[in-house]
This record gives structure tokens, C-alpha cells and sequence, in this order.
């Protein structure tokens, strides 16, 4: 996924079909310096991470 995609989907505020290593996760934030995003797992919202924005893929 490319950095203004990931984006979008995070200030839409609503969930999108995003998997990180195939599990399906919610994007909180993007930090376009640092070309990762701020997700989490949509089963467990306590599991926060930043991850690359490349490593997330949409259905």
C-alpha cells in the first residue's frame, strides 16, 4: 500500500478491508516520515504497532 492510500483509509474512520501479515487490522495513524503506520489487529486493540506502510495490503 502506498503512504497516501494508508492515509485516506485511516481519517476515513471507518473500517476498510487492511490485512498485515494476513490478519485484518485497523489504521489509527500514518507518519509519512517514517513511512510507517500506526495499526491494530481488529480481534485484540490493545496489540498497537508501527508498522511499514508497504507491508499492508487491501482487499
Amino acid at each position: 500500500m502506498n503512504i497516501n492510500r494508508a492515509k485516506e483509509i485511516s481519517q476515513m474512520g471507518e473500517m476498510m478491508n487492511v490485512l498485515y501479515q494476513g490478519e485484518g487490522i485497523y489504521i489509527q495513524s500514518v507518519n509519512e516520515e517514517q513511512g510507517t503506520a500506526r495499526i491494530y489487529p481488529l480481534n485484540n486493540p490493545q496489540a498497537e504497532k508501527d508498522v511499514p506502510v508497504e507491508s499492508l495490503i487491501e482487499k
